[in-house]
């Protein structure tokens, strides 16, 4: 084989190692940016759930008023409270009616049901040990009859959610891992190649920046290559399950998308420079006669 050939067949590998590079870390972005997006979305559908819960607080008969005003008051400057809807008695027995639909105060003759506070806590306060701590408060309020609330609403989001997000958390972190460590080799065997030229700069004198400068700017430039292929990836994902889950409301805010994208851009960048760098600096500081040992 000729010198001419030889050399084409190196730029090739070459040239196909840095692809198979880019590519892999655009996968590993992909995957990355689409798990960090699904738990983005977990954590804020539980802390959705959390803030509808609703709270009734039930009003004696013989509450007047201005004692009425006055609990409402007291209720929206609590901190733990997001919001606070007055539901009158009136209001409460229409909304009965339509459930179980048929008019149970034509046929009692009067109302019994009572004027009422709905509402919701801030999902920091939803917590069952916080909730119960809430209604233990407000239960001694003068003027107030009791409160209700969904026990068992309120024990599934204290358990079962937060040991799904967990889950989910540690899936995320143990397929970091993973990525990395799969990542690391597929660069190191790309500088691996040109571990000959990296020796021959090495032997002339040449800096240590100045080695691993033009390699550091290459895998920079691969890094936003990759995370255009990963990028679109993402949308394309994102965008399929907009378009087959339209009832998932919290896939189409953008703001989630925008930060997975610019994390993923971060992320490409970082992991490409300094496992690059770490890389060429193996090679930099291996002795010559062990090079072809590698």
């Amino acid at each position: 084989m000729s010198k001419a050939e030889n050399s084409k067949s190196l730029k090739r590998k070459v040239r196909n190692s840095y692809i198979i590079s880019t590519i892999s870390i655009a996968l590993v972005l992909f995957l990355l940016g689409s798990v960090g997006y699904l738990i983005f979305n977990a954590v804020r559908a539980t802390e959705m759930m959390k803030e509808n819960m609703s709270i009734h607080i039930m009003l004696r008969s013989d509450a007047d008023p201005e004692r009425m005003a006055e609990i409402g008051r007291m209720l929206g400057d609590m901190e733990a409270v997001k919001e606070v809807t007055f539901v009158p008695k009136e209001t409460a027995a229409e909304d009965f009616k339509e459930q179980v639909g048929s008019d149970f105060v034509e046929f009692l003759s009067f109302n019994p049901l009572p004027d009422s506070y709905e509402i919701k806590l801030n999902s920091d306060f939803s917590e069952k040990e916080h909730v119960r701590r809430f209604e233990k408060e407000v239960s001694g309020w003068k003027g107030v009859e009791e409160v209700v609330y969904q026990k068992n609403v309120v024990e599934q989001i204290s358990t079962n959610i937060n040991k799904f997000n967990f889950a989910l958390l540690l899936f995320g972190g143990a397929l970091l891992v993973i990525a990395l460590i799969l990542l690391n080799n597929t660069i190191r065997l790309t500088i691996y190649s040109k571990r000959y030229l990296i020796n021959t700069m090495r032997l002339v004198g040449a800096s240590r920046w100045f080695i691993v400068k033009p390699f550091l700017l290459r895998s920079i430039l691969h890094g936003i290559y990759a995370w255009l292929i990963a990028g679109a990836m993402f949308l394309g994902l994102v965008a399929g399950l907009n378009e087959g889950l339209p009832e998932v409301t919290l896939l189409t805010e953008s703001m989630p998308v925008y930060y997975t994208l610019c994390g993923m851009l971060v992320l490409g960048i970082l992991i490409s420079a300094l496992f690059t760098v770490f890389a060429v600096n193996k090679f930099v500081k291996m002795n010559y006669t062990k090079i072809n040992l590698y």
